[in-house]
């Protein structure tokens, strides 16, 4: 048996017990907890009826043992004692019923140690042909692996597992694989909130400027009224604007500061919009306000008391722990291992990894009104603060009148699932989806933690659990879902057939391919790096693009992207100026506003003490002589009575100080060296031959 923390080997759990005191009868199925420091520890007890008293086993999750058999059961009154058959330590519950029999708590012994215990009793749902039915979905959706758990009133009423973690290694998941849960983060970050309005840190309703001054977007009157609740119900007026953060590897600072370069598309609290970035907002005012990172946070104020202790925030950490899923996307019907995807960066909109034994206690605590055990995490206010809907989300007819969308919360989805509110959230990243669950009223959460991405199969699953709880007869959502996404599939590849019928014949890019490579940034979305590919362009926004070919004009298309299959059929068009340089780059990433413009950087090159050199000199401009020099990292021009300080620009051009209109450009000859230069002004352009040198 494993050894607790306290150093009490733990080899039988206690059993709340079903109990009507006229019949003295506590037959029925029981789960709870020992409440042991640091450890707690749950179990699942079954007690019946025998020919003289009671006969029951007991199931011990942690500690692998199913169906150890009790002994010594004992009933008089509100009081039930019971043991574990041939365990050392004497081990004995004594507890008191509740008023309602529902509940049982008193004290654990074992080698003369004390433990409190609570036992709550589970109502006897029917899982019959669940498993067959979770492997038979499985096979259906192509899902590598996932794992299951039911919670009912704080305990756990099921866990089911299918499939396997790592394909290549035929590894199978266990109740305690680790799979990243993606955007059901966003409740753990919405919690961690809670208890800092709790502690007078913060306050949902009050502008985010209140505590992060220097916070703004693109609209200053906007800037100037988001709360706190604006930034976590999705109603700030920014669309997702996601490929700001995703494969980027910078800090949460710099990416708070670059919300104000990202157009809105809608007023402030109009339309609900999903945004991850305004969910890394909310936690870096929280980091703000703190001085402390969300992670440590989240670790002391959660995952501590919950006994969360393997779940994590990192991909890397995910991956060398022993039992671990590996990621997996299905597409051109094949099911194909991928990277992880590390998300640091956007940490409070989605970066948590846990497994369904650690995620079933996450789940009893919002049932329990944020209670863990006998301590609060949050008041029940605050609690009820978060399951309360803010912003509506518009009606979604794809599972007919069996379900009806309510709207978004603090970090939650709440809908009517045939007649019972259900609160929920997915979390979906690359290689992965998730799914969080539960019905309030009724006392029952969900669980479904998966390997693949972009995959229904949680919210099928958990559909399924929700007939059975509910005692309602199973509805088949799962074959009609599969026909509409054969559909979308074919027409997603039918459109990319048919994207060449737009495609304008007989044009070819106004300029040799070696022109459009360079370096192209966007306030927002970072730099942007177009490499030559052969008589392609490789395009490359902080890891994420591919390889573009000529499509019309100056105008190129991501043919292919296996990592992001989304990719496919993106266009990026290229500026000319008036001088006939390439000066920008033009990119539909965000489809609810206008191209992201991102201008072209000038060559690393122009601040180059070598190559600058190599435009030293004077040249003459019929008569009168202007001389370029060094001073620095920075090329200067002389000319009778002017002097300059040159500024790099794109394409081998230099600015003229602040004049508008003026600039300088150099012609190599074959050793590299200027042989002549440009200078252009509004009235025309100016050609000085180089002197030689004497």
């Amino acid at each position: 048996m494993v050894r607790c923390c306290a150093g009490v080997c733990i080899v039988f759990l206690m059993a709340t017990l079903a109990f009507s005191q006229s019949e003295q009868n506590p037959s029925g199925q029981w789960s709870g907890r020992i409440e042991i420091p640091g450890q707690p520890l749950e179990v699942t007890v079954r007690l019946r009826k025998a020919e003289a008293g009671f006969a029951g086993d007991i199931d011990i999750p942690a500690q692998n043992a199913k169906g150890l058999a009790l002994e010594k059961i004992l009933v008089e009154g509100r009081t039930v004692m019971f043991a574990i058959a041939g365990i050392p330590g004497a081990p004995i519950f004594t507890g008191e019923l509740a008023d309602d029999g529902k509940q049982l708590a008193g004290r654990f012994v074992q080698d003369g140690q004390r433990f409190k215990f609570v036992l709550r009793s589970v109502a006897q749902v029917s899982f019959l042909g669940m498993q067959s039915y979770l492997d038979e979905l499985r096979e259906k959706f192509h899902v590598p692996g996932c794992a299951v758990a039911v919670v009912k009133d704080g305990a756990v009423l099921a866990t089911m597992v299918s499939g396997v973690r790592d394909i290549e290694r035929d590894l199978p998941v266990t109740p305690d694989t680790l799979f990243a849960i993606g955007s059901s983060t966003k409740a753990f970050t919405t919690l961690l909130l809670a208890t800092l309005v709790e502690d007078g840190k913060l306050d949902w309703d009050k502008p985010v400027r209140t505590f992060l001054p220097e916070f703004a977007l693109s609209d200053a009157e906007i800037s100037a009224r988001i709360t706190l609740r604006d930034l976590v119900t999705h109603r700030s007026g920014m669309p997702r604007h996601d490929l700001v953060w995703y494969g980027a590897t910078i800090e949460r600072a710099l990416l708070v500061q670059r919300l104000r370069y990202l157009p809105l598309s809608k007023d402030l609290r109009t339309d609900f919009q999903y945004n991850n970035l305004m969910l890394l907002a909310a936690g870096y005012v929280a980091e703000h306000v703190t001085g402390s990172s969300f992670e440590a946070m989240v670790r002391e104020r959660i995952f501590a008391p919950l006994g969360m202790s393997r779940s994590n925030f990192e991909v890397k950490v995910s991956a060398a722990d022993a039992d671990h899923a590996e990621p997996y996307r299905y597409s051109e019907k094949k099911t194909r291992q991928i990277p992880f995807r590390d998300i640091t960066a956007i940490g409070p909109a989605g970066s948590i990894n846990s497994s369904v034994r650690e995620m079933v206690a996450w789940v009893a605590l919002h049932l329990g009104d944020g209670k863990q055990g006998e301590r609060a995490i949050v008041q029940p206010s605050s609690m009820r603060n978060l399951h309360a809907v803010v912003m509506p989300m518009g009606e979604d007819k794809s599972a007919g009148p069996l379900i009806q969308n309510i709207g978004y919360a603090l970090g939650w989805m709440v809908d009517v699932y045939r007649g019972a509110r259900r609160v929920y959230h997915g979390g979906n990243i690359d290689g992965f989806t998730a799914l969080v669950s539960f019905l309030p009223e009724q006392g029952y959460g969900f669980v479904v933690l998966t390997n693949l991405d972009k995959t229904p199969f949680p919210e099928l699953i958990v559909r399924r659990l929700c007939d059975r709880v509910l005692s309602l007869d199973d509805h088949d959502f799962a074959t009609a879902l599969a026909g509409k996404m054969g559909i979308a599939e074919g027409m997603s590849s039918k459109g990319l057939e048919n994207a060449n019928v737009e495609r304008v014949e007989g044009t070819k890019p106004s300029q040799p391919i070696d022109n459009y490579v360079g370096s192209y940034q966007h306030p927002a979305y970072g730099l942007c790096r177009v490499e030559r590919a052969g008589e392609q362009l490789k395009v490359d926004l902080h890891g994420i693009g591919g390889v573009f070919s000529h499509f019309h004009y100056d105008v190129f298309r991501c043919e292919k992207n296996d990592l992001m299959p989304e990719l496919a059929g993106l266009r990026v068009q290229f500026r000319m100026d008036v001088d006939g340089d390439l000066d920008a780059l033009l990119m539909v990433l965000e489809p609810a506003v206008k191209a992201m413009v991102f201008l072209r950087q000038p060559d690393a090159k122009m601040r180059d003490l070598a190559f600058l050199l190599q435009l030293v000199g004077s040249y003459d401009l019929d008569g009168q002589v202007a001389k370029f020099e060094v001073n620095g990292t920075s090329l200067t021009m002389t000319m009778p009575g002017q002097h300059y300080v040159l500024e790099p620009r794109p394409a081998l051009v230099f600015g003229i100080g602040e004049l508008k209109g003026y600039s300088v450009r150099f012609v190599l000859g074959d050793d590299g060296k200027a042989v002549s230069v440009h200078i252009r002004q509004p009235e025309g352009v100016f050609i000085g031959k180089r002197v030689p040198a004497k």
